[in-house]
Protein backbone atom coordinates (compact mmCIF):
# COMPACT_ATOMS: atom_id res chain seq x y z
CA UNK A 1 0.00 0.00 0.00
CA UNK A 2 1.10 3.65 -1.06
CA UNK A 3 1.58 6.27 1.45
CA UNK A 4 -1.51 8.04 -0.34
CA UNK A 5 -3.66 5.08 0.12
CA UNK A 6 -2.75 4.80 3.69
CA UNK A 7 -3.52 8.76 4.40
CA UNK A 8 -6.62 7.74 2.47
CA UNK A 9 -8.21 4.95 4.74
CA UNK A 10 -7.32 6.83 7.87
CA UNK A 11 -8.94 10.14 6.85
CA UNK A 12 -11.96 7.86 6.02
CA UNK A 13 -11.98 5.74 9.04
CA UNK A 14 -11.82 9.25 10.79
CA UNK A 15 -14.73 10.66 8.87
CA UNK A 16 -16.41 7.29 9.30
CA UNK A 17 -15.63 7.50 13.08
CA UNK A 18 -16.93 11.12 13.35
CA UNK A 19 -20.03 10.11 11.26
CA UNK A 20 -21.30 7.65 13.74
CA UNK A 21 -20.53 10.32 16.16
CA UNK A 22 -22.66 12.96 14.49
CA UNK A 23 -25.85 10.42 14.38
CA UNK A 24 -24.94 9.50 18.31
CA UNK A 25 -24.85 12.72 19.87
CA UNK A 26 -28.02 13.92 21.79
CA UNK A 27 -26.29 17.86 22.34
CA UNK A 28 -27.12 19.52 18.83
CA UNK A 29 -23.72 21.61 18.91
CA UNK A 30 -21.75 18.04 19.70
CA UNK A 31 -23.69 17.17 16.81
CA UNK A 32 -22.38 19.88 14.22
CA UNK A 33 -18.65 19.76 15.58
CA UNK A 34 -18.59 16.21 14.70
CA UNK A 35 -20.19 16.74 11.11
CA UNK A 36 -17.42 19.62 10.61
CA UNK A 37 -14.74 16.71 11.39
CA UNK A 38 -16.62 14.74 8.30
CA UNK A 39 -16.37 17.38 6.38
CA UNK A 40 -12.70 18.02 7.15
CA UNK A 41 -12.08 14.17 6.57
CA UNK A 42 -13.72 14.20 3.36
CA UNK A 43 -11.68 17.34 1.93
CA UNK A 44 -8.64 16.06 3.07
CA UNK A 45 -9.72 12.37 1.26
CA UNK A 46 -10.14 14.49 -1.89
CA UNK A 47 -7.11 16.23 -1.88
CA UNK A 48 -5.05 13.08 -1.71
CA UNK A 49 -6.93 11.73 -4.31
CA UNK A 50 -5.49 14.56 -6.61
CA UNK A 51 -8.44 17.19 -6.52
CA UNK A 52 -7.80 19.96 -4.54
CA UNK A 53 -10.27 22.33 -5.79
CA UNK A 54 -13.33 20.22 -4.51
CA UNK A 55 -11.68 19.49 -1.34
CA UNK A 56 -10.83 23.22 0.00
CA UNK A 57 -14.37 24.06 -1.55
CA UNK A 58 -15.78 20.98 0.64
CA UNK A 59 -13.44 22.56 3.76
CA UNK A 60 -14.79 26.48 2.70
CA UNK A 61 -18.32 25.70 2.04
CA UNK A 62 -19.81 23.01 3.80
CA UNK A 63 -17.37 23.06 7.00
CA UNK A 64 -17.35 27.01 6.93
CA UNK A 65 -20.32 28.32 5.47
CA UNK A 66 -23.03 25.68 6.17
CA UNK A 67 -22.12 24.56 9.63
CA UNK A 68 -21.62 27.87 10.77
CA UNK A 69 -25.28 28.75 9.38
CA UNK A 70 -26.62 25.65 11.25
CA UNK A 71 -24.97 26.55 15.07
CA UNK A 72 -26.35 30.12 14.30
CA UNK A 73 -29.69 28.35 14.16
CA UNK A 74 -29.17 26.04 16.84
CA UNK A 75 -28.13 28.76 19.15
CA UNK A 76 -30.62 31.50 17.98
CA UNK A 77 -33.42 28.46 18.37
CA UNK A 78 -31.72 27.18 21.99
CA UNK A 79 -32.53 24.39 21.74
CA UNK A 80 -32.28 21.97 24.75
CA UNK A 81 -29.22 20.36 24.86
CA UNK A 82 -29.54 16.19 25.80
CA UNK A 83 -26.80 14.59 27.99
CA UNK A 84 -24.40 11.60 26.41
CA UNK A 85 -25.21 9.49 23.12
CA UNK A 86 -28.18 8.29 22.25
CA UNK A 87 -29.38 4.69 23.20
CA UNK A 88 -27.72 1.80 21.32
CA UNK A 89 -30.91 -0.26 20.52
CA UNK A 90 -32.02 2.43 18.69
CA UNK A 91 -29.32 2.17 15.90
CA UNK A 92 -29.93 -1.65 15.38
CA UNK A 93 -31.88 -1.44 11.65
CA UNK A 94 -29.69 1.64 10.96
CA UNK A 95 -26.29 -0.55 11.32
CA UNK A 96 -27.70 -3.72 9.83
CA UNK A 97 -28.91 -1.90 6.77
CA UNK A 98 -25.27 -0.14 6.36
CA UNK A 99 -23.51 -3.33 6.90
CA UNK A 100 -25.46 -4.89 4.31
CA UNK A 101 -25.00 -2.25 2.03
CA UNK A 102 -21.24 -2.19 2.85
CA UNK A 103 -20.77 -5.98 1.75
CA UNK A 104 -22.80 -5.44 -1.40
CA UNK A 105 -20.45 -2.96 -2.17
CA UNK A 106 -17.53 -4.59 -1.22
CA UNK A 107 -18.81 -7.85 -3.69
CA UNK A 108 -19.58 -5.47 -6.37
CA UNK A 109 -16.23 -3.52 -6.39
CA UNK A 110 -14.19 -6.26 -4.56
CA UNK A 111 -12.07 -5.74 -1.27
CA UNK A 112 -8.26 -4.18 -3.28
CA UNK A 113 -8.95 -1.04 -4.23
CA UNK A 114 -5.39 -1.02 -6.16
CA UNK A 115 -6.73 -3.57 -8.32
CA UNK A 116 -8.92 -1.90 -10.47
CA UNK A 117 -7.63 0.56 -13.21
CA UNK A 118 -7.23 4.39 -11.61
CA UNK A 119 -8.92 7.47 -12.97
CA UNK A 120 -7.25 10.35 -14.33
CA UNK A 121 -7.23 13.44 -11.62
CA UNK A 122 -9.93 15.82 -12.89
CA UNK A 123 -8.22 19.24 -12.71
CA UNK A 124 -9.69 22.35 -12.81
CA UNK A 125 -8.88 25.65 -11.50
CA UNK A 126 -11.21 28.25 -9.80
CA UNK A 127 -11.44 30.17 -12.64
CA UNK A 128 -12.68 27.41 -14.79
CA UNK A 129 -15.53 26.98 -11.80
CA UNK A 130 -16.69 30.25 -11.52
CA UNK A 131 -16.92 30.28 -15.32
CA UNK A 132 -19.45 27.35 -15.38
CA UNK A 133 -20.79 27.95 -12.34
CA UNK A 134 -21.81 31.16 -12.62
CA UNK A 135 -22.54 30.59 -16.66
CA UNK A 136 -24.24 27.29 -16.83
CA UNK A 137 -25.78 27.30 -13.58
CA UNK A 138 -26.80 30.44 -12.71
CA UNK A 139 -30.03 29.68 -11.98
CA UNK A 140 -29.71 26.94 -9.12
CA UNK A 141 -26.73 29.59 -7.56
CA UNK A 142 -29.74 31.84 -7.11
CA UNK A 143 -31.88 29.55 -6.16
CA UNK A 144 -29.79 28.81 -3.33
CA UNK A 145 -29.35 31.91 -2.51
CA UNK A 146 -32.83 32.55 -2.33
CA UNK A 147 -33.57 29.29 -0.48
CA UNK A 148 -30.93 30.32 2.19
CA UNK A 149 -32.38 34.40 2.39
CA UNK A 150 -35.77 32.52 2.91
CA UNK A 151 -34.11 29.81 5.75
CA UNK A 152 -32.40 32.94 7.83
CA UNK A 153 -35.54 34.94 7.80
CA UNK A 154 -37.44 31.69 9.34
CA UNK A 155 -34.98 31.54 11.84
CA UNK A 156 -34.88 35.58 12.54
CA UNK A 157 -38.84 34.85 13.27
CA UNK A 158 -38.81 31.97 15.33
CA UNK A 159 -35.77 33.31 17.67
CA UNK A 160 -38.18 36.51 17.76
CA UNK A 161 -41.70 35.20 18.73
CA UNK A 162 -40.11 33.44 21.28
CA UNK A 163 -38.77 36.39 23.01
CA UNK A 164 -41.87 39.04 21.59
CA UNK A 165 -45.06 37.66 23.55
CA UNK A 166 -47.16 39.26 25.78
CA UNK A 167 -48.76 38.28 28.93
CA UNK A 168 -52.45 38.46 29.62
CA UNK A 169 -51.65 40.90 31.64
CA UNK A 170 -50.04 43.21 29.92
CA UNK A 171 -46.78 42.60 30.25
CA UNK A 172 -43.79 41.21 28.49
CA UNK A 173 -43.65 37.37 28.96
CA UNK A 174 -40.27 36.05 30.01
Amino acid sequence: MTPLGALFYLFAALGLGAAVLTATRRNPVHAVCCAVAVFLSVGAMLAVLGAPLPGVLTVVVYAGAIMVLFLFVIMLLGLPAGDGALPPGRFLVPATLAAATLVALFALIGADPTAKTLLPAAMAGPAAVGIILFDKYWLAVEAVSILLFAALAAVMLLGRGKTGRKTAAGGRAA
